[in-house]
């Protein structure tokens, strides 16, 4: 029977010249759940999402992904055992076409790095999954229009298609709804709901209304430390949080 969590840290921690950005981090994620990172500015949230995703190497403690330990790979090594961060790994070039981007994602993920200097019929093998996955964020009418031409909104639905083309198992999101208006906000909010339904979802937002209408379970960062951990309507109720986040007019 597989883990119940599918993501744990064991006493995470990151410091630079003597300050401690992260400090004795202890999370689980839950397979199959949408699990949110928040805090106030400075708490440390980016600095473990950085840490999780192996682009910084901690100072000291253990990241477990299935049951394995992590905490020595390689960004890409872990990527390759489906664990994949999202507006970081996926690829988007702004004069290919949506399609193409996910193409191109797809051949990453089948080991054929170069096929797109290849004939069109070898490339051509890929559509069927490109169209599916487009259709899969709600692209699909724009299969054809160049990435660089595609609404800022719909742009951060084809990263998200790219980064499902690399085949992922949990996918980690960095402030998926920075820089939206709220038509924008309210379509990707759908997407990752909707994605959730078969990928473990972990992100740092600092937009509460997403974060209470998505997230399963909230972890609070402050000052590098986990604060507290539940969901929305309880963590609302601490007053620790409100004094910490909630409270101070973050949003």
């Amino acid at each position: 029977m597989a883990n119940e969590f599918i993501l744990e840290t064991h006493g995470l921690t990151k410091e630079f010249a003597g300050f401690v950005a992260v400090r004795d981090v202890a999370l689980r994620v839950r397979r199959g759940s949408i699990h949110a990172l928040i805090g106030p500015n400075g708490a440390g949230k980016t600095t473990c999402f950085n840490l999780l995703t192996k682009f910084l190497k901690p100072s000291a403690g253990r990241i477990v992904y299935n049951g394995r330990d992590i905490t020595a790979l390689a960004p890409a090594d872990v990527a390759r055992l489906g664990l994949v961060r999202s507006f970081q790994i996926s690829a988007v070039f702004p004069h290919l076409t949506a399609l193409e981007n996910v193409r191109v994602a797809l051949q990453r993920q089948h080991g054929h790095s170069f096929d797109f200097w290849r004939s069109k019929s070898v490339l051509d093998r890929f559509n069927g999954r490109a169209h599916e996955l487009l259709d899969d964020v709600g692209l699909s009418e724009f299969a054809k229009t160049l990435a660089t031409e595609m609404p800022y909104g719909r742009k951060r639905a084809l990263e998200i298609a790219t980064t499902l083309a690399l085949d992922p198992e949990m996918m980690l999101l960095d402030e998926p709804m920075a820089g939206m208006g709220h038509e924008d906000i309210d379509r990707i909010a759908a997407l990752i709901k909707r994605i959730s339904a078969k990928y473990t979802i972990l992100m740092v937002e600092h937009n509460l209304s997403v974060v209470a209408s998505l997230s399963d379970i909230i972890t609070v960062l402050t000052r590098g430390k986990v604060l507290a951990e539940g969901n929305y309507a309880d963590l609302t109720k601490d007053e620790r949080v409100r004094e910490a986040y909630l409270g101070a007019g973050h949003g």
